[in-house]
C-alpha cells in the first residue's frame, strides 16, 4: 500500500484512472465510495482536483488558506476571515455587505472546486487578499503555498461533533443531488468513521499534520479550534486579525467593531438571511443553502451517541494524539 501512495500522477494525464484502480477502496461514513491516497480518503473527483491544485497553484504571500475537515465550522470561519480582512470596504451596517447576499461558500471558494472546474484557473485577476478555503492535509498543499509564507489558518473540532455534523448531513441532503451519499445506520457509520473512513479523512490526522505546523511556523499558521470560537469569539477574532496582519485598532475595539463582525457571522445571523434559507450552491451538485445551518453547538453529540460510542471515540483519537501536545475532545 505504500508504495501506492507514493506515485506522483498529474491529474490531466490517461493514468489518472489507473492510479484510482490501484488505491485501497471504501465505503465511507457517508460517502462511498472513498479511495486512500497518501493516509487521506477522497472521492474520486475531489482527488482528481486536488492534485490538480497541489500542482498548480502559485501562491501570493497576500494569499489567506483557510483550512478544515468536513463539518468543523468551516462556513463560519469563511464568513468571519472574510468580514475581518474587507472591514474597511464594507461596514457591518453596509446593506450591500457580500455576505447579507452570498452565502459564504460563495465569497470564499473552496479550492477542490476551482480545480475541479478547471484543472488550470486563471486566478491572477484575483485582488489581494485573495481568501480560499481547503480540506485537504497539510502535506497535500502545493509547495507554493508552503513555501511563500502566505498565511493559513486551520479551524479544528472535536471529532464527536464532526461525526453528528456529518451524520445529519448526509441525511438531510437529497439522495438524487448526491448520488454518493450511502444511507447507512448509524452504528455502521460510526464504525468507519472511527476508522478514519470519512471525506477528508481521518479528521485527527489532519488536524495533527496542522499543529505540528503551527507550532513550527506560528507566523504563517494559526491554528484554531471551533470550541474556543464559541466560548469567546471576541479574543479569537483578535487573534485572527493579529494572525493576518490587520489587527483592530483602538477605535475599532472601542466603537464595537468586534462585537458587530461576531454577530454579522454569528449562525443565528446568518441562518437567518433570505439566501441563507432558499439559495443555492453547486459543488459536485446542487446543494441548499440551508442545509449548512443545522445547529452549530458544542457537544451536540450527547444527543445522539451513546456512552459507550463517545468514549471510543475519545480512545481512537487520544492513542493518535498521544504526546504531541494536542487534545480534540
Amino acid at each position: 500500500m505504500d508504495s501506492v501512495q507514493d506515485v506522483q500522477v498529474l491529474p490531466e494525464s490517461n493514468d489518472f484512472q489507473e492510479l484510482l484502480q490501484s488505491l485501497p477502496c471504501e465505503r465511507g461514513a457517508i460517502f462511498h465510495p472513498l479511495h486512500f491516497y497518501k493516509g487521506i480518503w477522497y472521492r474520486a473527483h475531489v482527488l482528481e482536483a486536488a492534485m490538480a491544485f497541489q500542482q498548480h497553484f502559485q501562491a501570493r504571500v497576500t494569499d489567506i488558506i483557510l483550512a478544515t475537515a468536513p463539518k468543523s465550522g468551516t462556513t463560519w470561519l469563511k464568513s468571519l476571515v472574510f468580514a475581518i480582512t474587507h472591514r474597511s470596504q464594507y461596514t457591518v451596517t453596509d446593506k450591500s455587505h457580500p455576505l447579507l447576499t452570498t452565502n459564504p461558500h460563495g465569497v470564499v471558494p473552496f479550492l477542490e472546486i476551482i480545480y475541479r472546474n478547471n484543472k488550470f484557473p486563471d486566478l491572477t485577476s484575483t485582488p489581494p487578499p485573495r481568501i480560499y478555503a481547503t480540506h485537504v492535509p497539510y502535506s497535500m498543499l502545493p509547495e507554493s503555498v508552503k513555501t511563500s509564507k502566505c498565511h493559513i489558518i486551520y479551524l479544528c473540532r472535536n471529532p464527536k461533533d464532526i461525526f453528528v455534523s456529518m451524520w445529519h448531513f448526509g441525511n438531510v441532503v437529497p439522495a438524487e443531488n448526491f448520488p454518493s451519499l450511502q444511507s447507512i445506520n448509524i452504528e455502521e457509520s460510526f464504525e468507519r468513521f472511527c476508522k478514519g473512513i470519512e471525506m477528508f479523512g481521518p479528521c485527527w490526522e489532519q488536524a495533527l499534520e496542522y499543529w505540528k505546523m503551527s507550532v513550527e511556523k506560528p507566523e504563517e499558521i494559526l491554528f484554531l479550534k471551533f470550541e474556543d470560537l464559541k466560548a469567546d469569539i471576541n479574543s479569537q477574532l483578535k487573534r485572527i486579525a493579529e494572525h493576518l496582519g490587520c489587527p483592530f485598532s483602538s477605535e475599532e475595539q472601542n466603537g464595537g467593531v468586534i462585537e458587530d463582525i461576531a454577530n454579522l457571522c454569528s449562525f443565528e445571523h446568518l441562518r437567518n438571511l433570505e439566501v441563507n434559507k432558499t439559495g443555492k450552491l453547486f459543488f459536485s451538485q446542487v446543494v441548499e443553502n440551508n442545509v449548512f445551518f443545522r445547529k452549530g453547538e458544542v457537544g451536540d453529540w450527547m444527543n445522539i451517541l451513546t456512552p459507550s460510542m463517545a468514549e471510543k471515540l475519545d480512545q481512537v483519537v487520544k492513542h493518535k494524539l498521544h504526546g504531541s501536545g494536542l487534545t480534540l475532545n
